[in-house]
């Protein structure tokens, strides 16, 4: 069996204390992503987090990038934290009109974090999984239903039907149940792997593909990893890959059938100033 695509990357991109350490001194502002995308094969677009995008800054971002590169896009926390999962068919339909799709062949997957006082509602979860597009010409008829909050005319012109991925990062012991790891396989969506003392670190595999944030074990968005803890993680990291499942994996339910499986992994931790260094570290164990 051969193994998936593994990419290694950052959460964002623009910030202050990279400027001169993992960016070159002298680099210009708008020339940030372009240098950091090519020395990562995927990042984490953040801003899409905190507030509604422009189909023009979709555009902008994905003409920056190489060929081979995928962004992920975190979803909007006016779906996650302010409504919570309740009626977001008209919000979930803004955030792709918005210009989700214009990042085309660079669209990997859609993270949803979840805030540490969501508890697993298994009514809510499902429901909203169930309108989940899984590919993008589901994805452009669902954007059709958008309502008049977009900041621009709606974009949801596809070049061709890819499919859309989508990965859970929940924060709240109730999760850690059976029932919520066969809700995620059932709709082949990821249970994100993150590394943190404060939440929940589960490392079942409920999807065609395997999502880490590495935010730091020892103090969350503070701790750098050392080389035992990015020896481990390269070890699981291929262990995921090739199919299979690492020797420690912290699982709820059973093991996964075993398949090749695409792995991402974002490192998201020292208050974002190891992230890039601990990232070219691991790359440099997979050499991917």
């Amino acid at each position: 069996m051969t193994s998936g695509i593994i990419r290694v990357g950052i959460a964002g991109w623009t910030y202050e204390p990279w400027r001169g350490a993992f960016y070159p001194k002298g680099l210009k502002r708008e020339q940030e992503l372009e240098y950091a995308a090519s020395q990562f094969r995927s990042i984490e677009i953040n801003g899409t987090f905190y507030g509604m995008q422009k189909p023009n800054a979709f555009a902008h971002w994905a003409d920056q990038v190489p060929a081979d590169f995928v962004f992920s896009v975190k979803a909007p926390r006016y779906i996650t934290h302010i409504l919570r999962l309740r009626d977001p068919l008209v919000p979930l339909a803004n955030f792709i009109a918005s210009g989700l799709l214009r990042l085309g062949m660079h669209l990997g997957p859609i993270l949803w974090q979840f805030p540490p006082n969501f508890r697993f509602d298994p009514e809510r979860m499902e429901g909203f999984l169930r309108i989940l597009p899984q590919d993008t010409e589901a994805a452009a008829k669902l954007g059709s239903r958008h309502d008049s909050k977009l900041h621009a005319p709606a974009s949801l012109e596809i070049e061709s039907k890819r499919p859309m991925r989508h990965a859970f990062e929940i924060r709240h012991e109730s999760f850690r149940c059976e029932a919520f790891i066969d809700m995620l396989r059932a709709y082949n969506v990821a249970l994100v792997c993150a590394d943190s003392v404060e939440w929940p670190r589960l490392m079942d595999v409920t999807a065609d593909f395997v999502y880490c944030r590495l935010h730091g074990s020892e103090e969350v968005y503070a701790s750098g990893y050392d080389n035992a803890a990015l020896d481990a993680w390269s070890a699981r990291v291929r262990a995921w890959a090739a199919g299979g499942e690492p020797e420690d994996a912290e699982r709820i339910g059973g093991k996964s059938k075993p398949r090749k499986r695409d792995v991402f992994v974002y490192f998201d931790n020292d208050k974002k100033v190891r992230a890039p260094a601990n990232a070219l570290e691991l790359i440099r164990r997979l050499h991917t």
